[in-house]
Formats: C-alpha cells, sequence, structure tokens
C-alpha cells in the first residue's frame, strides 16, 4: 500500500483486455422466478433486489457507458431463472433481448465473457437440491443443449459456472457433494460447448488466499492446507488429472474432466484468515490490514494483493484473465489505491511466468451484493433511488490504464493529488543485462 504512489511503469502484454464484470441478479431487477429472490422473500432478508440497477430496461444506456469508459471486455451473465422459469417451459421474449443485448456488444467491439450460470438458478431447480443433488446435472446440461447453439455466435468466451469452489450447504458432506457435482457439471457442460462451438471455454475460479492465523502454529497450517485443498487446490488437480479429491469421499475418476478448461478465470479479492481454534474456521485479520470500508461487517475487509500473485502462480500451465477484482468502500479512493496494489501484483505475476491476458473489474455497477445495498462495488455510482449512473474517478482511472496499457505511480498520484508523496528511494536494478 505504502508503494502506490512509486509504482514503476508497468506495461501490458499486447492486445490485453480490460473492463468489467456483472451478475444479471444483482443488476437487472425483475429476477421473479430465481431461487435468489425466493430466499429475499422466504428468508425475510432487510433489503430485497427488486429493481436492483434496472439493467434490464436500461442495458442500451449501460452498454454505451461502459464503451465510454474504454472497455473492450465485458463480463455477463444470462439468467437462467429467466430462459426457464419453468422446468421445461422456456420464455422467448427473454432469450431475444438476451441476444439483442450480445449483439449490441459485439457492434460497439467489447468482447463478451458470457457466464452460463451466475447467482441466478431457477427456483425450481433449488427446490430439487440444486447440484447437491448428482441427478440434478442432466437438468443445467439440457439447458446447455437449449441455449449455446442460440448465442454461439455472440460469445468470445465461456464460464459455463460462478465460484462453485466456495459454494456448498450447512454441513462438510453436503459441501462436498455440490462442489463435486458442480466440477461434474462443468466437465460435462464443456464437452457439450466444445461439440457445438470453437469458443474458449472455463467456468470462474474464485481464489482464496488461505493465510494461517499463526504460520508457525503447526494446527493452524494445517487447516490452511485442508481449506486451500477445499477451495482451489480440488479445481486445480481435477482438471489436470481428472481426479476427483475431497474430504470423507471416495476418489472419483471422471474423463471428461481431465483438460476441461481452455483458460482459467480468476476472481480475487483478498485472504482469508484461519484458524484451527475458531469454530468457523475465520481468524482474525491482522489490524495493520483490516480495513472496514463501509458501514456494515463485510468478508472483504483487507488488502492483500501478494495473495493475487501467488494464486496467479499456480495457473502457469493455461493464458489466464482475471475475471473479478474490486472493493467494496464508499469512498471511491480506495477503489484506487486496491486496484493500482492488485494490478502490480498481477504483473507480478507475468514477470513470473504467468500467461495473463485480461482484467474485470467488479464491477461496472454499484448493484445488489445478494442481501444489501450497502457493499458497493461499482466504477458508476447508482442512485437506487433515481437510477441515476455517474462514473466515479476510478472509472477514469482504469480508462486510463487501458488506454496505455500500463500505469504507474504517477498514474495513481494523478487520481488521488491530495494523498502525500513521501520521500522514497527507488530500488535499482543491479543485476547484469
Amino acid at each position: 500500500m505504502l508503494n502506490a504512489l512509486h509504482l514503476p511503469q508497468l506495461d501490458f502484454p499486447k492486445d490485453f483486455l480490460w473492463g468489467s464484470a456483472t451478475a444479471a441478479h444483482q443488476i437487472e431487477g425483475g429476477d421473479d422466478h430465481s431461487a435468489n429472490l425466493y430466499r429475499e422473500t422466504t428468508e425475510n432478508y432487510a433489503e430485497k433486489s427488486g429493481l436492483a440497477c434496472d439493467h434490464w430496461h436500461r442495458w442500451k444506456e449501460d452498454f454505451q457507458l461502459l464503451k465510454e469508459l474504454g472497455h473492450n471486455a465485458y463480463r455477463l451473465s444470462l439468467a437462467w431463472s429467466r430462459l426457464e422459469p419453468e422446468e421445461g417451459v422456456h420464455d422467448p421474449a427473454a432469450l431475444a433481448q438476451y441476444l439483442q443485448m450480445l449483439e449490441f456488444l459485439k457492434t460497439i467491439g467489447v468482447k463478451t465473457f458470457v457466464t452460463i450460470s451466475h447467482g441466478s438458478k431457477p427456483q425450481w431447480f433449488s427446490k430439487a437440491g440444486d447440484f447437491r443433488v448428482r441427478d440434478n446435472i442432466k437438468f443445467f446440461l439440457r439447458h446447455l443443449q437449449w441455449l449455446i447453439p442460440k448465442i454461439k455466435d455472440y460469445a468470445d468466451f465461456f464460464l459455463i459456472l460462478n465460484e462453485f469452489n466456495i459454494g456448498g450447504g450447512p454441513s462438510l458432506e453436503e459441501t462436498c457433494a455440490f462442489r463435486a457435482n458442480s466440477l461434474i457439471a462443468h466437465a460435462k457442460g464443456y464437452r457439450i460447448i466444445k461439440s457445438l462451438c470453437d469458443t474458449p471455454i472455463s467456468s470462474a475460479h474464485a481464489l482464496r488466499a488461505c493465510a494461517p492465523e499463526n504460520p508457525f502454529e503447526w494446527f493452524d497450517r494445517q487447516f490452511a492446507a485442508l481449506d486451500d485443498w477445499l477451495s482451489n487446490e480440488f479445481f486445480f488437480h481435477g482438471v489436470r488429472t481428472g481426479e476427483i479429491v475431497l474430504p470423507y469421499r471416495d476418489v472419483e475418476f471422471v474423463p471428461e474432466l481431465k483438460d476441461a478448461l481452455d483458460f482459467y478465470a480468476i476472481n480475487y479479492y483478498c485472504r482469508r484468515v484461519v484458524s484451527a481454534r475458531s469454530g468457523r474456521i475465520d481468524g482474525q485479520w491482522p489490524t495493520a490490514t483490516h480495513l472496514r470500508l463501509i458501514d456494515k461487517d463485510f468478508y472483504l475487509e483487507d488488502f492483500y494483493p501478494e495473495g493475487l500473485t501467488h494464486g496467479l502462480l499456480r495457473c502457469k500451465d493455461r493464458p489466464v484473465y482475471i475475471t473479478e477484482n474490486g472493493v467494496a468502500c464508499e469512498d471511491d479512493r480506495w477503489r484506487i489505491l486496491k486496484m493500482a496494489l492488485d494490478l502490480a501484483a498481477a504483473h507480478d505475476a507475468i514477470r513470473g511466468g504467468v500467461d495473463l491476458r485480461g482484467y474485470l473489474h467488479w464491477s461496472l455497477l454499484d448493484n445488489y451484493e445478494w442481501s444489501s445495498f450497502v457493499p458497493r462495488f461499482g466504477l458508476v455510482h447508482v442512485n437506487f433511488a433515481t437510477q441515476k449512473r455517474t462514473p466515479k474517478p476510478s472509472a477514469f482511472f482504469l480508462r486510463e490504464i487501458a488506454q496505455c496499457n500500463s500505469f504507474s505511480g504517477k498514474t495513481v498520484q494523478k487520481y488521488l493529488p491530495e494523498m502525500p508523496i513521501l520521500q522514497f528511494y527507488p530500488k535499482q536494478d543491479t543485476r547484469e543485462k
């Protein structure tokens, strides 16, 4: 954090993609047949998604803004709950609108990362047990066989599932069943899509930097290693070998799983501190880096850019795109600072041999964060009463980076002019050329 104003010039690879990401339920509004909306209603959430950002009616305005902000790539999801609101019943009007949206993005020259499932599963699917029940995979595969032929000409990249590696259920048994079945759904889905088109395919992986609260405490280290396997390595190991290895389950070999990935899609925010002496496993964040940036307890109250470097270094066997990265804050200056630090960390990974090809910021718009409107992640401020969009300084910071395909501490200084520039002597490179 201290070095942000003194970063050297960091140049990114030629043809690097710069953009942002969203999820249907969080911005569209009116996701009436989703499991999310059902929970909002039945569990009496303090805030409900309602119209969200009303993107379903304002998408053209939002995409024009996207282009004005210099994005050449955009990640969006197509709500399964809109497309198949009842089992076996499709909504042609919803499909027609998604096709319009995808075609518009193509005409304005924006590469699309199309996510098939990002938090908008139909309530009928959730009621049947979601992916915790293996037999339910067939419903998702049927959805892919119906949808992909209709949209394949508009997608530049496909993301089958989002962050299933940290999903699950109330028990370890249900969690492991969910993750194993989701991995199989990904593998079989990959084969279906590959049979229909040559578009690069992945699933978005929530990269969790699992840090022991006390690195010299044996139990903390073991719990952190187990947490890392449960959330990260079972996925990487699975797509590299075809094996699904999770606790208290017999190992499975799934032939379709091996190499069922064309690139890594990495979502990264911060570390998870792990304690063996906490019933929830979560330990205490270090006081020096614990940042409460909104008036609400939140699970991302930490900056840990080196976790992104270390995580990306696990992904040297395929191309990589960062498909989510951001921070929930009221003061947009934190967003600029965190983006600079994480991009510097990503650049370190490139220097270490990672084939990183793009960066998508989470998120384009302030949105509904699954249970509340308080956490604001957007490059663009949304007044939820009037639906007025106002780009924040961070939006212009990212636009300048995209235009130059590089940035430095001077770029950060330009957007954070009030930050004091302390005396600093850059390290001299004394290595032989």
